[in-house]
Parts: structure tokens; sequence; C-alpha cells
């Protein structure tokens, strides 16, 4: 079935508009026609390193009165990262507050050279993730373990829960020179939104201009080489699209009203040439 262009759900991902709190990210985003935002919740490493939405119960809060008086929701929490020193039992506040949030999905990435302990850590997450009914998506990152699709594929395989799948970013799809041809022939059911945005056709690929690029400078829909049409066609038709552009030398300039209101007319003009 074809989707319709103009109900795909759209979310606003944390990166696009960083300067923003949780309260006015949430006014923005529905004001440019958002459905969704990103719940940012950790910075590095759980009990460690947390986001202030994550540190602050009043924050969450608010937020979550300010998520109802929008009519908006939470697509996905963000970020589970799972490293050699991970301690698996200090998600469990991440998880809660998630779950607090009424998001629907874990965005997890994997950086671990062991990839059997990874694989177990990734069980484990997926199982305390399930208990309060989120998914936890992987996001293959090109500077990390899990690089690409096809690792991210084998993860997937290895661990077998329902509950895990794939988070494609555009991004890193294009920088970890994954095919399409490999992620179309992948189970459906793994993919349950995509991270959208374009980049140049040039690039570096050391690891500090991959993440720079990635955090700081991308692009909106259009205005790049990466072949997004032929991404979303590889994809399961009308799965929500979180826009992920963090665009650090434009904000300089142009506020993020302005931002979000060019990334959504974007990405509608880009759903249009998809599904007609």
């Amino acid at each position: 079935m074809t989707a319709d262009p103009k109900t795909i759900p759209l979310s606003l991902s944390y990166y696009t508009v960083p300067e923003l709190s949780p309260t006015q990210m949430v006014r923005e985003a529905a004001a440019a026609g958002f459905d969704f935002v990103g719940a940012r919740l950790l910075n590095g490493q759980p009990g460690r390193d947390p986001a202030p939405l994550m540190a602050s119960s009043a924050m969450r809060r608010e937020t979550i009165a300010c998520l109802r008086d929008a009519g908006m929701g939470v697509l996905d929490a963000s970020g589970a990262r799972l490293r050699p020193e991970t301690d698996m039992a200090a998600f469990a506040p991440f998880i809660d507050a998630a779950a607090e949030l009424g998001a629907r999905h874990i965005l997890a990435s994997g950086d671990d050279p062991d990839e059997p302990r990874l694989a177990a850590r990734f069980a484990e997450l997926c199982e305390l993730a399930g208990r309060s009914g989120l998914t936890v998506d992987l996001e293959f990152v090109p500077w990390m373990s899990v690089a690409d699709l096809t690792l991210a594929a084998r993860m997937v395989r290895t661990v077998a829960r329902a509950n895990f799948g794939i988070a494609v970013d555009a991004l890193h799809f294009d920088r970890s020179r994954s095919r399409l041809s490999d992620l179309a022939a992948l189970p459906r059911t793994w993919f349950r939104y995509v991270q959208l945005c374009d980049a140049p056709r040039a690039w570096a690929s050391d690891r500090e201009s991959l993440i720079h690029e990635a955090v700081s400078e991308r692009l909106f829909p259009g205005e790049g080489a990466i072949d997004l049409a032929g991404l979303l066609r590889a994809l399961p038709s009308g799965i929500p699209i979180a826009l992920e552009i963090p665009t650090a030398t434009l904000a300089r300039t142009t506020p993020a009203a302005e931002r979000l209101q060019r990334a959504v007319a974007a990405t509608r003009k880009l759903l249009v040439d998809v599904y007609g």
C-alpha cells in the first residue's frame, strides 16, 4: 500500500535544535507541523552522564504537560550506547524515564568489539525495555563497532528478540557505504522508523570529521547527494520519519522556528516525490 505523503508522521530529533529546552522543543515542533519529538535522556553512559531531562523529574513533568497541551508524543528516547564498561543495571532509570514520557522506542548503538558480549547485553536491554512496552532500535554508526547495515542485521539476528530492530540514519547509511539492495532484502518488521537528513557528496572518512558532520553539519532533504528517495522506497511504506538535521553554522543566523519550517517543507516535498 502506498503511503499518503501528507500524513506520514514526522518527529523532531534532539540534535536538530539542541539550543532549545525540552518544552521549547515541543512547542516549536508543534508549530512547525511535527507529530512527535525525540527525548534526549543520556549524553553518555547510564548512571554517569544524564541529560537535563533525565536528571530532573520536575522537567519531565513539565514536558509531559507540554506534550499533552500540544497534542504531541515522544517517538524515541536516546541514547543507549553499549560499551565494554557499560553497567546494564544502570539503564533501569533511563527506561523508566522513557516510559514516563510515553516514548515508543529506545534508540541504541553498539560500540563493543566483543560481539557475543554485545549481543548478550542487547538481549538484556531488550528484556528491560520490553517490560515497559518499549522497542530497542539499533542505530549503526560508522565510527562504532556496529558500523554498518550488515553488522546491525547480524546483531539483530543473533539477539533474536521481537522488540529489537534497526533505526536507519540516512547519514550513517550513506557514510558506511551500506547498500539499498541489502536494506530492501531485510525483514520489514525490523524497521519501525527512520532518521532523515541529507549531506554533501564529498566527505572525509576520518573519525573526527564523521562525528563533526553527524552532530553539527547536516543538510535538509534535497540539498545534498544522499539517495533519500531510494532509502525510503527500501523501507516499509509510511513509517515515522525522525528529522535529525543539525545545522550549527546556519543556526548562528537562523532561528529554530525557521530551520524547522525548512526541514518540514523539504521533507514533505521529498515524500510527495516518493509516494506521489
